[in-house]
């Protein structure tokens, strides 16, 4: 395992397993077993709705919680300063931990940016009070984290984006580095291009003829060759599966390098062309959800 030091000397783990999408019931074993298998980093949110079974699959593996890097996420209807300090108790509650090592604003929701910015205030106080450990922001664009660091004191230390062969968002990527910010890629193997539900006439990056040429000249599947792109790129990934084979899949990916030549032609598959939500586009209804009380 590569671990990555945040910009305020914090460490993480490179490769972590993200919950979103998982059901409930399957969380705490995906979980459990991600960490028996040799993960050390869990991603989830609060509008995941499953951050008590992540919990549960920390408190079932027998790990250490030290040894354990938790992230998490605070959803755009508890921004506000009062409202974000109490999603972190309503977070921690239900993570069944004391302290987070991240806490993330979840969007950037911009047509309120106001409460954004007194919800990252917030983070601060937290930071401060070393109730996390390191905060941060996503689905950040460059123009986003321009306003927040006008208007805040702490630099972000993770901006966790949709990041896959396919979507690269390089300006964020740049902007992100400018400022000593980790990006974080979510998708990173490209899920929101074959996921259900998200549209129709998408090319699964899955299925890219490049990335599965590169995967058999080095016997590795694509997504083992996606996510060691992003490793070597210096960015962290946490992608999502609550199938034990997949999610060991996804760890062994330690003991080959891909060629400045192979970084190189899956760099050029980017198509410019977002999966996922845009965070530009208004979104009242994001609102109007309720996250439970711990």
């Amino acid at each position: 395992m590569i671990d990555l030091t945040l910009n305020n000397g914090v460490t993480l783990p490179t490769l972590g397993l993200g919950v979103f999408q998982s059901a409930p019931e399957e969380t705490a074993q995906a979980v459990a077993e991600a960490l028996r298998i040799g993960y050390r980093h869990i991603d989830t949110a609060a509008a995941y709705r499953n951050e008590r079974e992540v919990g549960e699959g920390l408190r079932r593996s027998g790990v250490d919680r030290d040894e354990v890097f938790l992230e998490t996420k605070v959803w755009v209807s508890d921004f506000g300063y009062d409202q974000t300090l109490h999603a972190f108790e309503k977070a921690a509650g239900k993570l069944g931990v004391d302290t987070l090592d991240l806490l993330i604003l979840h969007q950037p929701a911009p047509t309120r940016f106001e409460t954004t910015i007194a919800a990252y205030r917030a983070l601060e106080s937290l930071l401060a009070d070393g109730r996390v450990r390191a905060i941060g922001v996503s689905n950040f664009m460059p123009h986003h984290l321009e306003r927040l660091l006008a208007e805040t004191d702490v630099v972000p230390a993770v901006n966790q984006v949709e990041l896959h062969p396919y979507f690269t968002q390089r300006a964020v990527q740049e902007a992100d580095a400018a400022h000593g910010i980790l990006t974080q890629a979510w998708s990173p193997i490209g899920g929101i291009t074959f996921y259900p539900g998200w549209g129709d006439g998408k090319r699964s990056v899955l299925e890219d003829p490049t990335i599965a040429e590169i995967a058999d000249a080095h016997g590795k599947t694509p997504a083992q060759v996606m996510l060691r792109w992003g490793i070597q790129q210096g960015r962290s990934v946490i992608p999502k599966s609550t199938n034990p084979a997949r999610i060991a899949e996804n760890f062994d990916v330690f003991d080959f390098e891909l060629t400045g030549e192979h970084l190189a032609r899956i760099d050029a598959l980017d198509t410019g062309v977002r999966g996922g939500p845009d965070p530009d586009q208004p979104r009242d209804a994001f609102f109007d959800v309720v996250i439970d009380e711990a």
